[in-house]
């Protein structure tokens, strides 16, 4: 069974995030630094709030540091692009009879405005949605607790992801692990290689 990351895998949307950060930060004088962007990317919003207000030492609660990175994002996700030869890959896999779903750390609310902006929903048995599950995709119990839900083993699992901390713990769950590059995590892309099956630079390759 294929499952498939959002953000940064099938969307081009890191940027984003990397836009949504710096005027964050920037509204508090505050620079946009490596250690910051390391530890929000790809987390689930509490956890990258909770992080934020520690790192920055802010007064602001965790639920108002959400409420102001929703206004920052506010519509971006109904107009962001998939990324090249993704839904030539996805017909594909259909074509084949591949299963496939989707599980992401995407807030709830820009999955699904995504998703309806390039209608890619009919392509997934299920949308797993991290926030709503409490679970990190750093950790491998997020990949135990998708199988479980999907009713699948473990070896019958390939993730398709960009983040290499998220690669390494379904590695760490058992699964099988098609790291997919994103600019915005130039830094990691020389570890894609050594924690994936495969590491791919686009999905034309799987064409």
């Amino acid at each position: 069974m294929y499952i498939f990351d959002l953000d940064g895998t099938l969307i081009d949307s890191n940027g984003i995030w990397a836009d949504v950060d710096r005027t964050f930060l920037a509204r508090r004088n505050l620079p946009y630094t490596k250690e910051y962007y390391e530890g929000v990317a790809h987390t689930i919003f509490p956890l990258a709030a909770a992080f934020t207000k520690e790192y920055a030492k802010l007064e602001e609660s965790c639920e108002e540091i959400m409420a102001e990175w929703m206004e920052l994002a506010q519509g971006k996700y109904a107009h962001v692009a998939l990324k090249p030869s993704v839904r030539e890959f996805l017909d594909k896999c259909r074509a084949e009879g591949k299963r496939m779903a989707l599980l992401t750390a995407c807030v709830p609310e820009h999955c699904k405005a995504a998703l309806a902006a390039h209608d890619l929903e009919p392509y997934f048995e299920r949308v797993i949605l991290a926030q709503e599950l409490g679970l990190d995709k750093g950790t491998p119990e997020i990949f135990h607790k998708t199988a479980q839900l999907l009713g699948v083993d473990a070896s019958e699992c390939t993730l398709f992801d960009d983040s290499v901390k998220s690669c390494r713990s379904a590695r760490e769950a058992g699964w099988h692990v098609v790291g997919v590059y994103d600019r915005f995590f130039e830094s990691t892309k020389a570890d894609m290689p050594g924690v994936c099956d495969r590491f791919i630079t686009g999905f034309s390759e799987l064409l």
